[in-house]
């Protein structure tokens, strides 16, 4: 998944029901050093939904989102 794509969220949370919409906006490695074998990368996505958070940024691990488009 890349910046750009639309995202379905796989997982409630406080505020964001499950499958909210929303649309990667970047993404960036975390655990260890860019590059490190065990680094894993963390989406931020800004959300799409009729709550007070439409269009604030989330951060999510893959699993944790599906890719839409």
């Amino acid at each position: 998944m890349q910046p750009g794509n639309l995202v379905r969220i796989t997982r409630a949370s406080i505020g964001v029901p499950k499958d909210t919409i929303g649309l990667i906006v970047m993404v960036k490695p975390a655990g260890h050093p860019e590059g490190h074998p065990e680094a894993y990368p963390v989406y931020h996505v800004q959300l799409v939904t009729d709550t007070k958070l439409n269009g604030t940024a989330r951060r999510y691990l893959a699993r944790d989102i599906r890719k839409i488009s």
